[in-house]
């Protein structure tokens, strides 16, 4: 016969001091919990502006950007004038997608090889900008595994969906 205490007995709360910090941890997470639909938004934005006032400088000044690309950075696969085209493009198409949480796995996938491709690309990037091209990436692989979160366009328009195919009104 077993001495040990029953799982019952183990997962039990107990009265006094240990049932009382429980109940504190307990209303510490779901204020915690009413914070992540923030912090979603936040990641989103930072990243998105990033990259968007980069594409901006590259619009800013086209002569400059197609030297850049012709001159500097180190593009595989792409002539100079396509890559800056098409860089630029993303630069200033996906983010917007990406704050507004609209297709945002995928536009957070994209941001991410973009970014990716720009560290291999860029040959004298520096330890300041290749950590910054991390911190970049990691934020848009949270986004890219966790999802938008329920302040976005996905949120919305994916409750709506579930809504009409449940056949529950909006």
């Amino acid at each position: 016969m077993s001495t040990a205490p029953s799982t019952e007995a183990l997962s039990a709360p107990r009265g006094g001091l240990p049932a009382a910090g429980l109940a504190l941890a307990q209303a510490a997470r779901r204020g915690l919990d009413h914070l992540v639909p923030a912090l979603d938004l936040l990641i989103r934005a930072l990243v998105a502006s990033v990259f968007f006032n980069s594409g901006l400088a590259k619009i800013s000044s086209w002569s400059s950007t197609v030297a850049l690309f012709e001159n500097v950075y180190a593009v595989p696969l792409l002539p100079p004038q396509l890559a800056a085209l098409l860089g630029t493009g993303v630069e200033l198409v996906f983010p917007v997608l990406l704050l507004f949480g609209l297709g945002t796995r995928a536009a957070a996938a994209v941001l991410f090889v973009f970014n990716v491709v720009a560290v291999i690309s860029y040959p004298d990037l520096g330890e300041v900008g290749l950590k910054d091209h991390q911190t970049w990436g990691l934020l848009l692989l949270v986004t890219l595994l966790h999802g938008p979160g329920k302040w976005s366009l996905d949120h919305l328009f994916g409750r709506r969906l579930l809504d009409r195919l449940c056949g529950r009104q909006a």
